[in-house]
């Protein structure tokens, strides 16, 4: 009775468009979901993405679940979450990715997911992890647990956005440590974020834990640009 109170003078609206949601829709609307531009390049492991760290990262595999593009529903989404405190928006995104992978050739025999940290003063500032609450709508799906104790942020960097691709290299070098290394030697670990744009954030992850023994690394991320 409460919750049909409070959905009376402030009814849901979907995240994406902004419509009001119907009986039985959550954070998306129908038309919505069936809007979202999916990359499915999970069953492609020569996809974009994938190639672009070819030479750079020995990646197991590189995904992203949709395409993100300017003033689009999937910024929305990622806006939503990473600035408005939407983190349902973030749990969505997650429960997408995990649906996609779960049953992907190359994502198989994932022992833990690590969500790109923030820096402690980041955390701090905005009260969340956008990529930790991805990380937990992948594992409503998958039942992956997460290591959020292994990947630590070292240095507090300046925001990406609005940096060239120069700059971004730069913002985000050496910027990682590897802690807790035994948990995740000889392990098959699955690297989230928000959005991939040139890769910067996750060449530095990957090159942090690629200093573990026998460890696998594959990526997914809720968007990329393009599409």
């Amino acid at each position: 009775m409460f919750n049909q109170i409070i959905n009376l003078f402030f009814p849901e609206v979907c995240a994406s468009c902004g419509n009001l949601l119907l009986k039985g829709e959550e954070t998306v609307c129908t038309t919505c979901r069936y809007l979202l531009p999916k990359t499915k390049y999970e069953l492609n492991p020569e996809n974009p993405l994938a190639v672009g760290f070819f030479g750079q990262m020995p990646f197991n595999a590189v995904t992203s679940e949709f395409f993100f593009s300017k003033s689009g529903h999937v910024q929305a989404l990622i806006h939503g979450l990473k600035y408005h405190g939407a983190k349902e928006n973030g749990i969505f995104l997650g429960r997408e990715i995990g649906k996609s992978i779960k049953d992907a050739p190359a994502f198989q025999n994932i022992d833990f997911i690590i969500p790109i940290p923030l820096h402690p003063k980041k955390l701090k500032i905005r009260g969340y992890n956008q990529s930790m609450v991805i990380a937990q709508g992948i594992v409503e799906e998958t039942g992956v647990p997460i290591a959020a104790d292994c990947l630590v942020r070292k240095v507090f960097t300046a925001t990406q956005t609005k940096k060239s691709r120069e700059e971004r290299w730069q913002n985000v070098k050496d910027i990682f440590d590897v802690v807790n290394v035994s948990k995740i030697e000889g392990k098959h670990v699955l690297l989230v974020d928000d959005v991939l744009t040139t890769g910067a954030t996750l060449m530095s992850a990957g090159k942090a834990l690629y200093n573990v023994k026998d460890i696998k690394v594959s990526v997914a991320t809720a968007a990329c640009a393009g599409g």
